[in-house]
């Protein structure tokens, strides 16, 4: 019962942000498919899942039938990401991986990398072989420090914690 008042929550909050979208870029109600207005019944009534859900919603919004109105400030939210460093990330046999272990970027994206874990550790860049470079390289971060730095290229970036080495990780940039 309670899954079900959940999900006519969100169905109610989904439908009224469509609502008010109508209304501030004038959108009619025919420009909306089919198969959305299905799938939004079929959310409701428990028949498909909330991901299905959602990317019907997303696809009104990549074909301009709902508009996003963007401001400086969440443009400049998209160009920072954050990696952690778990809890147990120090230990061989802990399964505390990077997360996310292989980063996607565009370029101009400053990464965070924030330690959660018990211990220090270090971000080392590497180069294709394994061999640190000096291009980002961190001073020890204790629990709860952060290291920043902003990728401007594309390509593939590896980097290791040089307490840990068997710690390593991927930023993309697009």
């Amino acid at each position: 019962m309670k899954h079900r008042s959940m999900k006519i929550s969100v169905l109610t909050i989904m439908f009224s942000i469509l609502i008010v979208s109508f209304t501030a870029n004038e959108a009619i109600a025919e420009s909306v498919p089919e198969w959305v207005k299905n799938n939004a019944l079929w959310y409701g009534q428990g028949n498909i899942s909330e991901t299905e859900f959602l990317n019907a919603i997303k696809f009104l919004i990549d074909n301009g039938i709902i508009v996003i109105d963007s401001t400086e400030e969440s443009i400049s939210e998209v160009m920072e990401a954050t990696i952690i460093i778990p809890n147990g990330n120090f230990d061989v046999s802990s399964v505390g991986f990077y997360s996310p272990l292989n980063l996607e970027i565009n370029a101009g994206t400053t990464v965070i990398w924030a330690n959660e874990d018990s211990v220090p550790h270090t971000i080392q860049s590497q180069d294709e072989v394994g061999k640190v470079i000096d291009m980002f390289n961190s001073a020890s971060l204790n629990t709860g420090d952060r290291f920043e730095f902003t990728f401007e290229e594309s390509g593939v970036y590896n980097y290791f914690c040089s307490f840990h080495p068997w710690r390593v990780g991927v930023v993309t940039v697009k």
